[in-house]
C-alpha cells in the first residue's frame, strides 16, 4: 500500500505562534507546502509563484517541462535556473559518488512510483534499464543539456531543497529575517523565531506516527529521507521509492531514517537521498570528509546516532527520550 504523502511527513516544523505573521498554503511537486513570514504579504505571494514556475520548469512528467522535452529529444536548452539547478546536481552526484544519480528516472519509472502502476521489474529488466543510469555522461554547456541515448533526467530529489533555498533568498531580499519555510516536510528555518528563539524542526519517527526527536535551528534546512514516506507491498514485501543507481532495486542499506541538517537546502536534499542509499558506514565517513552539514540516523534496528555537530540541538522525544544517543565524532 502507498500511504498519502500529505500523512507520512518525516519532517514536521514545531513552532509557536506570532503576530503579524503572513502564511500560505498550496499544493505542489505532489506535497503540501507551507510558507510562514514575518514580514510583508508580497514576500509570501512571490514564493508561491516562484513554486509554481520550479513545478513547471522541473516536473518530470509534465509534457511541456524542461525536463521532459530534454529527456524527451535526447538534449537541447534549458532554462537558466534550470541549468543551474543541474549543475549543482551533477556535483552532488560527484560528491556522493553516485548514491545520487539524477538519471536513475527509468528505474523509478519501471517500478512505478511516478505513474502509480507498482511493479517488481524482472532481473532481466532492471540490467537493462541500468545501462542508461550515469549521471557522468551528461553533459552540459551553458544552458544546452546532452543525454546519452536512452537516459532521463529526474531533478526530484533536489528540487525541493533548491525552491526553499531561493524562497529564503526572496525573502531576506523582501526584510523578512523570520520565517518558516516547509515544502513537504523539506524544512527551511529563517532567522530565529519573533522571540528571539531558535526554531524546534520535529523529526518523524520511522517505526510509528510519533516523533523521533527535534533540533533547534537558525538559518538551516532539516530534510529528511526513509523507506517510510513512500513504498508499496507486494507478496509481503515492502518497496520503498528510493532507488538504488548501483542495484537498480529499492535501496535497503540498513538506515530507516536519514536528517540532514545544514545551511544550504538543495545540499541537505541530495544528501538526505543519497545517505539513504549509501548506509551507515559510508555517510559516516562522507560527513567526516566534508563540511557544510550534519545527520540525524536510524538504523533499521532502532539506532540513533548524530553527528557531533548535533549533540547539544538534538533533543529525542517521545519513546527515545530515554534511550542512548550515539555520537558520530571526526576523530
Amino acid at each position: 500500500m502507498r500511504r498519502a504523502f500529505a500523512l507520512a511527513l518525516a519532517v514536521i516544523a514545531l513552532s509557536g505562534c506570532a503576530p503579524r505573521a503572513q502564511s500560505s498554503t498550496v499544493f505542489a511537486m505532489d506535497t503540501v507546502m507551507e510558507l510562514t513570514a514575518y514580514g510583508p504579504r508580497q514576500a509570501v505571494d512571490g514564493a508561491v509563484s516562484l513554486i509554481h514556475e520550479a513545478e513547471d520548469r522541473l516536473s518530470v512528467t509534465a509534457e511541456d517541462s524542461d525536463i521532459a522535452r530534454v529527456n524527451g529529444s535526447g538534449g537541447g536548452e534549458v532554462d537558466g535556473d534550470t541549468a543551474s539547478l543541474l549543475k549543482r546536481a551533477l556535483e552532488l552526484c560527484k560528491l556522493t559518488d553516485g548514491a545520487l544519480d539524477i538519471t536513475v528516472y527509468p528505474l523509478v519509472r519501471a517500478w512505478g512510483f511516478t505513474t502509480g502502476a507498482y511493479r517488481v521489474p524482472g532481473e532481466e529488466e532492471i540490467g537493462s534499464l541500468l545501462e542508461k543510469v550515469d549521471y557522468s555522461a551528461v553533459t552540459l554547456e551553458g544552458n544546452t543539456v546532452t543525454l546519452p541515448e536512452g537516459a532521463l533526467l529526474d531533478l526530484g530529489a533536489v528540487a525541493k531543497g533548491w525552491v526553499s533555498d531561493r524562497i529564503a533568498a526572496g525573502f531576506r531580499e523582501a526584510g523578512v529575517r523570520s520565517g518558516l519555510i516547509n515544502l513537504g516536510g523539506n524544512v527551511m528555518a529563517l532567522g530565529k523565531k519573533p522571540d528571539g528563539s531558535d526554531w524546534s524542526v520535529g523529526i518523524r519517527d520511522p517505526f510509528s506516527e510519533g516523533l523521533l526527536g527535534a533540533v533547534s535551528v537558525r538559518d538551516s534546512a532539516v530534510v529528511t529521507s526513509g523507506g517510510y514516506q513512500r513504498y508499496f507491498e507486494e507478496n509481503g514485501v515492502r518497496y520503498c521509492h528510493i532507488i538504488d543507481p548501483r542495484t537498480g532495486r529499492p535501496a535497503d542499506s540498513g538506515l530507516a531514517s536519514v536528517t540532514v541538517v545544514g545551511a544550504e537546502g538543495v545540499l541537505c536534499d541530495g544528501l538526505s537521498t543519497a545517505v539513504y542509499v549509501m548506509g551507515l558506514e559510508a555517510a559516516s565517513q562522507l560527513w567526516r570528509e566534508n563540511s557544510g552539514f550534519e545527520l540525524v540516523l536510524v538504523t533499521d534496528g532502532g539506532e540513533v546516532l548524530v553527528t557531533e555537530g548535533l549533540e547539544d540541538v538534538f533533543k529525542p522525544m517521545d519513546v527515545y527520550k530515554d534511550g542512548e544517543i550515539r555520537v558520530i565524532r571526526r576523530d
